[in-house]
């Protein structure tokens, strides 16, 4: 009885963040249906012309299609990479180790322009600017940090002893690993995927620095957007970026929660 007046608050106080943090990206969401040729809000009309513009403007359909399509190829490839590093690490008696991890989450800590202007510079003498290779490996870099995390958490309260088990009983290195410690760190593999395509999906500083007119994202579309016009299109992606967001973490929550519960 004497804690229930403060966890009452607690969760009042929890609530009433939590709306002050979205507060601001929920205004979206009715500009997206306002029948009017710009962003005002509250909308004096509703109308659902927008998002038939951005379904049928192929500059927008263009640009969404790309960042699916980096974000996808990120999400593999940050994953794999990620994974093994966190195995590698967790694993390794080096003194080195520490030094290495720090290396790996620094694309997390160092501010993104710096980033970007590195591999700008980079990119510009490998010809990799406004490419498909040259997103997919900035991205990859920006997403590796957080693939790394979770995975290295699962690995934490993971018991060596099943690996080595598997193995006296006939399994090579690699089997025990695939067959034993991946299905059961696979909670933290998908989160890391799962941050992964988020991260490369809404990524526009080092976008902005690596496009092309040839291949731009739909944050940079977006960006350029709102910097041109007040295009009310704008709210539209970006409603449906929320939702689609929404969507893909609230479908990895359950999954996970599901697989523990058979586990």
């Amino acid at each position: 009885m004497r804690t229930g007046p403060a966890r009452i608050a607690l969760w009042a106080f929890s609530v009433l963040v939590g709306l002050w943090l979205i507060a601001p990206t929920l205004v979206v969401i009715p500009l997206s249906f306002t029948d009017k040729a710009s962003l005002v809000f509250p909308p004096s009309g509703w109308s659902t012309r927008w998002y038939a513009n951005f379904f049928t403007d192929p500059r927008w359909t263009d640009a969404l299609l790309s960042s699916l399509q980096v974000g996808v190829l990120v999400a593999v490839v940050a994953t794999a990479l990620g994974t093994a590093a966190a195995i590698a690490l967790t694993r390794s008696g080096s003194r080195w180790v520490k030094g290495s991890y720090g290396l790996l989450l620094a694309p997390m800590i160092v501010p993104t322009v710096v980033v970007a202007i590195g591999l700008y510079a980079l990119f510009l003498q490998y010809n990799l600017l406004g490419t498909l290779l040259g997103f997919v490996t900035a991205h990859t870099v920006l997403a590796l940090p957080f693939v790394i995390i979770p995975v290295t958490a699962s690995l934490r309260g993971f018991d060596q002893r099943l690996e080595d088990a598997a193995q006296i009983c006939g399994a090579t290195r690699w089997g025990a690993i695939r067959q034993v410690t991946l299905p059961l760190i696979a909670p933290g593999v998908v989160s890391g995927a799962l941050f992964a395509f988020v991260t490369s999906f809404d990524e526009v500083v080092v976008s902005l620095f690596i496009q092309s007119p040839y291949l731009q994202t739909l944050p940079v579309k977006m960006f350029a957007s709102v910097t041109r016009d007040t295009d009310p299109t704008i709210a539209a992606a970006a409603t449906l970026i929320i939702v689609f967001t929404t969507v893909l973490v609230l479908a990895a929550t359950f999954a996970t929660a599901r697989r523990n519960r058979v586990r």
